[in-house]
């Protein structure tokens, strides 16, 4: 199951608080495609935007959905914000509407 796959493959981040949701009901493009992931680590410490995506995407390797929705947060950005935000519905445009 592609939920447990980015679990496991994320826990090499180490984090201080995982968690993947499945939010492919949210969108036309079926089961098992859109996950939403939610990362407190402190190898984020210090890293851009763009430099933990990076390190989300190394970590995934072979067990990388067709879309993840990334919020990446050390633990001192965590304890403030306390909730990543909500993921939008789907907007639409894919040929399975058609």
């Amino acid at each position: 199951m592609m939920l447990e796959k980015i679990r496991t493959a994320l826990q090499a981040l180490e984090p201080a608080f995982l968690e993947v949701i499945d939010e492919s009901h949210m969108h036309s493009r079926g089961q098992e495609t859109h996950y939403k992931a939610v990362i407190v680590t402190d190898h984020f410490e210090g890293l851009s935007k763009v430099r933990r995506q990076q390190a989300v995407y190394a970590a995934l390797k072979d067990a990388m959905p067709y879309a993840l929705a990334q919020h990446t947060y050390t633990p001192d950005e965590w304890a403030k914000a306390q909730q990543a935000p909500d993921s939008p519905h789907c907007m639409g445009g894919s040929k399975h509407d058609i």
